[in-house]
């Protein structure tokens, strides 16, 4: 039995799968991978929070860019990937899934909001700093003019801001803990589209393997997780994962 027949097997015996997933799931629907060359961090020096808060022109700067990526995140689609785990889903094997990606194509893949952990949070919601208000981000972005200063709650006119984490911003607890109670519940723990090195995230595959869970990993590039992993695909997520939910 190859390699993908077993990992198809191993698929179809568990029954309490967790999904691990990083920007590579994304990049063949058109969301622009961070890390690499030419990605989002070669072209916009990062705000931190800090200064986000501080600073009216670090807020102008960062809606800017803001805006420049809002089109290609709202217009973004689901590709196989994205499907591949809703599919777990509706056959009850997914338990649920923890993700790095802000672009919410999770939740646009109809996998429910209680069975995701999206730890660096989205970019579909826009969160008052002030009084916790969430809205819409379409709301905000659609229409975003800049002229008269960085956009304001309309309920209590605090700093809004997209419901991600930002640079220098802490994770949220209560999603550190869902993840690691989902890493320490599964059977199987299929990590797709992550390099594995950014923490915490990249601890939970590693404590899903510890407890006993089958770990796979996805990926095109290698990860430091590789040598302990159960599967190790460095394929073309698109067309590998495509093939193995036609056929799982």
């Amino acid at each position: 039995m190859d390699r993908i027949e077993r990992f198809k097997t191993a698929i179809a015996k568990s029954k309490k799968i967790v999904g691990f997933t990083g920007a590579g799931i994304s990049t063949e629907s058109g969301i622009p991978d961070y890390r690499s060359q030419g990605g989002i961090w070669d072209r916009f020096q990062p705000v931190y929070l800090e200064e986000f808060l501080a600073d009216e022109s670090k807020r102008l700067l960062y809606w800017q860019r803001k805006k420049v990526l809002w089109q290609g995140i709202r217009d973004a689609k689901v590709g196989k990937p994205h499907l591949f785990f809703k599919q777990l889903y509706d056959s009850g094997k997914l338990l649920g899934l923890i993700t790095q990606n802000i672009d919410g194509l999770h939740e646009k893949s109809g996998l429910p909001q209680q069975a995701l952990v999206n730890l660096h949070g989205t970019n579909l919601e826009i969160i008052c700093l002030e009084c916790n208000d969430i809205t819409p981000a379409h709301e905000t972005l659609d229409d975003l003019n800049l002229d008269n200063g960085s956009p304001r709650c309309t309920k209590c006119a605090g700093l809004l801001k997209p419901n991600t984490i930002s640079f220098g911003q802490s994770l949220i607890l209560e999603d550190l803990e869902r993840a690691q109670d989902l890493a320490m519940s599964c059977d199987m723990m299929i990590a797709a589209g992550s390099t594995l090195v950014v923490q915490p995230a990249a601890s939970f595959p590693l404590i899903a393997k510890q407890n006993g869970a089958i770990l796979a990993i996805l990926t095109q590039s290698d990860t430091p997780l590789d040598s302990g992993a159960d599967f190790v695909f460095h394929e073309k997520l698109g067309d590998f994962i495509g093939s193995v939910a036609a056929t799982h």
